[in-house]
């Protein structure tokens, strides 16, 4: 029998029976990155300290205590998700035989596990480097990390692309960083529509510019109060009511913490519409307006000469 598999006997052998899970105790007993007993499955998109801290959970450790029983020098301190954990190329290969899953998938899932630095050192060494506010994850769908998780916690954080703003299955989103908890969407519908529909989009070859188009200007939109304000302030309210901890929450008003999430729906059909406009010269600035209008079931859409949209359509060429 070889060492490896003397470990992972071992280890299997100090798991509760009752409660399927390590005490800190006997980990620290196992010889680092001996072969982890439990498969926690990544989120995809999921920040590599979410993913370290719901494996030390599974074990009943903290996480520097699994760090440390993974043979993982942690040289300082930080707080999802203002800071994300760095691990160096042999960090990263000890956590992978944790995670019991092969460097390349686990990778794919965390996005800002590739170490890029120290790739030929034998020390796995790990660090927190602190995150711009664009840059910072957002909580994931509680139901969706709790059935990755085996139950054991409900809390993850998630670097989230545009197109999953939310889960459409359990009807949840995060749309702000600042956010501990997610925000429920049960009562407004139109967001899973929408979702849906941006799905679609993302086949579009021009998807990735008119979403940023249309993102910038229902921001602008919304932080002056235009155009579909009448539509934005009862979907705020919705959200609010169904979600009371929006309004208890002091780093910033419920309408800028939801911003992206009350805006979405027209933001995906004004991607949608600037993505499949047809090319010039066959279109008009007052033709796309009319055309635009109808996506978002608008009677009629005039923006005034420096609105965001009207400078968009005037000085792009298709």
């Amino acid at each position: 029998m070889t060492r490896t598999d003397a470990t992972a006997r071992d280890t299997a052998a100090a798991v509760p029976a009752q409660r399927g899970v390590l005490t800190a105790e006997a980990w620290l007993q196992v010889a680092s990155a001996a072969p982890g007993v439990l498969h926690i499955r990544p989120l995809t998109g999921e920040a590599t300290a979410s993913y370290a801290q719901r494996l030390a959970n599974a074990y009943q450790l903290t996480l520097p205590q699994f760090l440390d029983g993974a043979g993982i020098t942690l040289t300082d301190h930080g707080t999802l998700p203002a800071a994300e954990l760095h691990l160096n190329h042999t960090a990263a290969r000890n956590l992978t035989v944790l995670a019991r899953t092969p460097l390349p998938h686990l990778t794919r899932a965390l996005p800002r596990l590739s170490a890029n630095d120290d790739a030929h050192s034998t020390e796995a060494t790990a660090h927190y480097k602190r995150l711009e506010a664009g840059q910072q994850p957002v909580r994931a769908c509680t139901l969706c990390t709790r059935h990755r998780s085996h139950n054991i916690t409900d809390t993850a954080w998630v670097h989230r692309p545009p197109q999953r703003l939310m889960c459409p299955r359990h009807q949840q989103a995060a749309p702000d960083p600042r956010l501990t908890s997610t925000v429920h969407t049960h009562g407004v519908p139109e967001l899973a529509a929408a979702h849906h529909t941006h799905q679609h989009l993302l086949r579009h070859p021009r998807a990735t510019t008119a979403w940023t188009a249309a993102r910038a200007i229902t921001t602008r939109w919304y932080d002056h109060q235009q155009h579909l304000t009448h539509r934005w302030h009862p979907r705020l309210n919705q959200l609010c009511e169904a979600n009371p901890h929006l309004t208890t929450t002091g780093s910033a008003s419920p309408a800028l913490l939801t911003r992206d999430l009350v805006t979405y729906p027209e933001t995906v059909a004004l991607a949608r519409a600037l993505a499949t406009l047809p090319n010039r010269p066959h279109r008009t600035t007052n033709d796309a307006l009319t055309l635009i209008a109808c996506r978002l079931s608008l009677a009629r859409l005039t923006p005034s000469p420096s609105d965001p949209l009207r400078l968009f359509l005037t000085h792009t060429h298709h």
